[in-house]
């Protein structure tokens, strides 16, 4: 069996687990185990990702805005084009949903420049929603399309860069405290680290139980996603990543296609997620009673597991139970957008070293992702 002693190993190398790996890597030995045979083909390689400060909550918002000029400006030799594309996003509400349009308008418009749209104003910007079906809207200019992929490279490039070793088909058969730190075996290797990362997306609670960590109360949740042509004649690219106020559907432009999902988000244990027809025929209901689409045939469907705990925020920090074992977790559909200052705040805990001043300056309260927060297990 091989293996080797290192500073720190981190569990899971989809974008959580490589971004946080890379940074630690800077100034540390780091192995980061991947229990698949390529990194990134659960949650990671499903996202259609949006980079939308104002999306979220307050604490994925404020580390979201920390993450900003990195995605602006990455590193020499990041990525081989911009990591973002503009995008801008439209939430749409009926009548019934006034009430919670001026919700988010109150609680966002003093973080970002988000305006209102009269229903006109909407249908200009969506030609396809069905006439009559919008009482007004919300418009957020500042969201990007990600470009996922090269993000997730990016990080892993860097990693191996600074001497981090990547081992894959390395799912953890056990994870027990030794005398000199967590003793992991994991594909065949023995492996010995003072710290363990937990960044093992829909199955962080497993890996947190082999631990002997404390229960946070993660919850792997579903989401379904299709891809659909456009009307024949209808160029989609200059569409806004549509919304439901209550975050009921969404629709965005895809290559000349459409990405629709019922946002759903159903509970689910840790598996290779697979799209449920149930949800496929909401979402094709939901889409076609707000647009006017006639969706005959469905050329892809897929589905990925965003996990939560029950305030929705991240786990980010120290157990209080097992020495050494630091959470990264519980992210939700927000890991993509806020992983660059995600991936510093990690880093920066994991090391000794003091929040970044920059996070800190975005308004977030360290405090309010720790493990051991009141209402979590």
């Amino acid at each position: 069996m091989t293996g080797g002693t290192y500073d720190v190993a981190v569990i899971g190398a989809g974008i959580a687990g490589a971004s946080a790996a890379a940074e630690i890597a800077a100034d540390a030995r780091v192995i980061l185990l991947e229990a698949e045979a390529r990194p990134g083909y659960h949650s990671t390689g499903r996202s259609a990702a949006v980079y939308l400060p104002s999306y979220g909550p307050a604490s994925i918002r404020a580390i979201t805005r920390a993450s900003g000029a990195f995605f602006d400006s990455p590193p020499a030799g990041f990525a081989t084009h911009p990591l973002l594309s503009p995008r801008d996003v439209v939430f749409i509400a009926r009548t019934d949903q006034a009430e919670a349009l001026e919700q988010m308008h109150a609680e966002l418009a003093a973080e970002a420049p988000i305006r209102r749209l009269s229903a006109r104003e909407v249908h200009e910007r969506v030609p396809l929603l069905r006439e009559g079906y919008c009482a007004g809207g919300l418009l957020d200019a500042t969201g990007s399309d990600i470009d996922v992929a090269a993000l997730h490279e990016g990080f892993l490039r860097s990693f191996r860069a600074r001497g981090g070793t990547l081992a894959m088909n390395a799912r953890v058969d056990s994870l027990a405290r030794g005398r000199v730190g967590w003793e992991i075996e994991a594909g065949g290797q023995r492996i010995t680290a003072p710290i363990v990362v937990n960044a093992a997306g829909a199955w962080a609670g497993e890996v947190a139980a082999q631990a002997g960590a404390e229960r946070v109360g993660l919850v792997p949740k579903r989401r379904t996603a299709l891809i659909v042509a456009a009307p024949e004649g209808f160029d989609p690219s200059g569409l806004p990543l549509t919304v439901d106020i209550d975050e009921r559907f969404y629709l965005k432009p895809d290559a000349g296609r459409l990405l629709l999902s019922p946002a759903n988000e159903d509970a689910q244990a840790p598996a290779d997620a697979q799209p449920d027809e149930l949800d496929v025929a909401v979402c094709v209901d939901r889409i076609q009673r707000a647009f006017s689409l006639d969706i005959r045939r469905i050329e892809n469907k897929w589905a990925g597991l965003r996990s939560f705990v029950a305030d929705k925020s991240p786990v980010l920090g120290f157990s209080a139970k097992a020495e050494g074992f630091f959470w990264l977790a519980g992210q939700g559909g927000y890991g993509v957008q806020s992983s660059p200052g995600m991936a510093r705040l990690a880093a920066a805990l994991v090391l000794g070293r003091s929040v970044p001043a920059d996070i800190v300056d975005q308004g977030l309260n360290p405090d309010e992702i720790s493990p051991v927060r009141p209402g979590l297990g």
